[in-house]
C-alpha cells in the first residue's frame, strides 16, 4: 500500500478500532484517535519534505497509486497522485487534524462516536487531496458530509440541529450540480472515463456550450463549499454551533477544498469559459472581501467574527483566481489557503480556550483580560495580527502576491484597488476586538476566577505560531514547492 493510500485508510482503520474500544474508557478512546491522527499527520510532513526534494521542479503527479480498475461498467478507477499544489494541502490537513484531536480531549459526551466521525473526516479530506478519478473524487467530497453532520448536529450548541442541517442541505445541493457536470463529461469522452487528468488535457477540445455548462456547474459547487457570496449563509451558523475543533477543521481544511477544486479541475479543464468568466468571479471576490469584512465589524460574539472574517479572506483567494494568468496570483491564492488554514485555525482553537472557562462568546462581556490571562492575550494578539496582515507574518505575503499579481493582469484594476479596503476593515474589526477584549479595566468581580491558558493548549496553537512565521518571513520553501505545478497550471488555463 502507497503512501497516500496509507494517509486515507489509516484513520480509516483507527475510527473501526476507537469503535471497538469500550465507551467507559475515555482514556483510551482518545489516545487512541490521537495516534491514528498522528500516524498520517508524520506520513503527510514527510510527504511535503520529500517532495520539496524529489520532486518539487517537476509538474507531474508523484507517489501515483494506479489507476487500478474500482467499477469496470463505468471505467472507475482507484487513481491516485500529488503534486505542488495538493501536498502542501495534505500537509495541512494531517497537522490540523492531530490539533483538532489533541484540542476535543474535553469531550465528555458520546466520546466513542466523537472520535469515530473524526477520524472518518480526516480520511475523506485527504481522499479528496489525493484523487485522480472523478468517481473517487466525488465519494470522498460526499463522505466528509456525513461526520461533519453528526459532529455539528450532535455536539454543536443551542441551534446545533439547525446548523447541520443547512450545512448537510447546502453542500448536497452544489454536489448535485458537481455530479451533473460529471456526467456531462463522462459522456462526452469517447471511450468514456472519469479520468481526471484525461480530463483536463481534452477540456479544451470541448464545445464551447459544454465547457460554459460544466465550468458553471462546477463553480456552483465549489463556490458553496469555499464559501462565496452569495453563497456563503451556511457558514456563519456551522461555525457558531460547532464544537472548537470542528470549526477549526472546518475552516481551516474544508473552506480550502472548493478553492483548490477550482485550480485542479474546472480552471485548467475549461479554459474558454474561464477567459468569459473571469471578470465574474473577480467581482464576487471583492462583493465577498467588503461584505465579510464589514459583516464581522457589527459582531458582538467572538467566534461569529472569525467566522464572517474567512468570508472576507477567502474573497481573496476568488480575486487571485480570477487573474489567472498571473502566477504570483495564482501562487498568492495558494499562500492565503495555507496561511487561513493556520491563522483561522488557531483563532478558533483560542475562542474554544476562552469559551471553556467563561462560557460566554461575547466580546463586550470582557474587559482588560490582558491583566489576568497575558500569556493567552499574547498568543490572541500575535493571530489578530497575523490575520489582519502584519509584515512577516504569512497573511501579509499571501494578500501582497495576490493584489500585485491581480493588479498586473486585471483589465478593471479598479477591483483591486476596492480590495485592498478589505485589508483596513480587517485591521478595524480584529484591533477594535483586542482593545474591547484585552485592554482597559478588568473586572475582578466577574472574572476573577478565569485561569490562563494551560499546557495542552499552548501545545496546540505553537506549531501554528511557528509555521505562521515561517511562511510569513521565509517564503520560499513553499513557492519552490508549488512553482513548477503552477506554470504547468497557468499554461493549460491560458490554452
Amino acid at each position: 500500500m502507497g503512501i497516500l493510500s496509507q494517509l486515507i485508510f489509516i484513520p480509516l482503520l483507527g475510527m473501526i478500532v476507537v469503535m471497538f474500544i469500550p465507551k467507559q474508557n475515555k482514556w483510551a478512546i482518545r489516545w487512541g484517535a490521537t495516534f491514528f491522527s498522528a500516524v498520517p499527520c508524520v506520513q503527510s510532513l514527510w510527504l511535503l519534505w520529500d517532495y520539496y526534494y524529489s520532486f518539487s521542479g517537476s509538474h507531474l503527479m508523484s507517489y501515483v497509486e494506479g489507476p487500478f480498475s474500482w467499477v469496470p461498467s463505468l471505467n472507475a478507477q482507484y487513481y491516485l497522485g500529488v503534486d505542488g499544489i495538493s501536498v502542501p494541502m495534505l500537509a495541512l490537513t494531517g497537522l490540523l487534524s492531530l490539533i483538532s484531536v489533541v484540542a476535543s480531549f474535553n469531550i465528555e459526551n458520546r466520546v466513542k462516536e466523537y472520535f469515530a466521525f473524526f477520524l472518518l473526516l480526516e480520511a475523506g479530506m485527504m481522499g479528496v487531496f489525493a484523487s485522480l478519478d472523478f468517481f473517487l473524487f466525488y465519494v470522498f467530497w460526499e463522505i466528509m458530509l456525513v461526520p461533519m453532520y453528526f459532529l455539528i448536529g450532535i455536539w454543536g450548541g443551542p441551534r446545533k440541529e439547525y446548523a447541520a442541517i443547512k450545512f448537510f442541505l447546502y453542500t448536497l445541493f452544489g454536489s448535485i450540480f458537481m455530479l451533473v457536470a460529471i456526467l456531462i463529461l463522462y459522456f462526452t469522452s469517447e471511450p468514456h472515463t472519469l479520468n481526471i487528468l484525461e480530463h483536463v488535457q481534452n477540456g479544451s477540445m470541448l464545445p464551447y456550450t459544454v465547457q460554459m455548462v460544466c465550468f458553471i456547474f462546477f463553480f456552483i459547487a465549489f463556490a458553496i463549499k469555499v464559501p462565496v457570496w452569495p453563497f456563503h449563509t451556511w457558514l456563519p451558523d456551522a461555525h457558531v454551533e460547532a464544537p472548537t475543533a470542528v470549526s477549526v477543521i472546518l475552516a481551516a481544511v474544508l473552506l480550502k477544498m472548493g478553492t483548490y477544486a477550482m485550480l485542479r479541475i474546472s480552471w485548467p479543464m475549461f479554459p474558454a469559459a474561464l477567459r468569459d468568466c473571469a471578470i465574474y468571479v473577480a467581482w464576487l471576490g471583492l462583493i465577498g472581501i467588503i461584505y465579510g469584512a464589514l459583516v464581522s465589524m457589527a459582531q458582538k460574539d467572538l467566534k461569529k467574527l472569525v467566522a464572517y472574517s474567512s468570508v472576507s479572506h477567502m474573497g481573496f483567494c476568488m480575486l487571485a483566481l480570477a487573474a489567472y494568468p498571473s502566477e504570483q496570483a495564482i501562487a498568492g491564492c495558494m499562500y492565503q489557503m495555507v496561511s487561513h488554514g493556520l491563522l483561522t485555525g488557531a483563532m478558533f482553537l483560542l475562542v474554544g480556550v476562552l469559551y471553556d472557562r467563561a462560557h460566554t462568546r461575547e466580546i463586550a462581556a470582557f474587559g482588560g483580560l490582558g491583566s489576568k490571562i497575558p500569556v493567552y492575550t499574547a498568543i490572541m494578539v500575535f493571530f489578530a495580527m497575523g490575520s489582519l496582515g502584519l509584515p512577516g507574518m504569512s497573511g501579509f505575503i499571501s494578500e501582497f502576491m495576490i493584489f500585485v499579481g491581480s493588479f498586473g493582469v486585471l483589465d478593471q484594476k479598479w477591483i483591486v484597488g476596492a480590495s485592498v479596503v478589505g485589508v483596513l476593515l480587517g485591521a478595524a474589526y480584529l484591533l477594535r476586538m483586542v482593545q474591547r477584549m484585552f485592554l482597559g479595566p478588568f473586572d475582578e468581580a466577574k472574572w476573577g476566577f478565569l485561569t490562563e491558558i494551560n499546557v495542552r493548549e499552548i501545545l496546540t496553537v505553537a506549531p501554528l505560531m511557528i509555521l505562521t512565521l515561517w511562511v510569513g518571513i521565509y517564503p520560499k520553501p513553499l513557492n519552490v514547492l508549488m512553482n513548477a505545478t503552477l506554470q504547468n497550471l497557468i499554461s493549460l488555463m491560458t490554452r
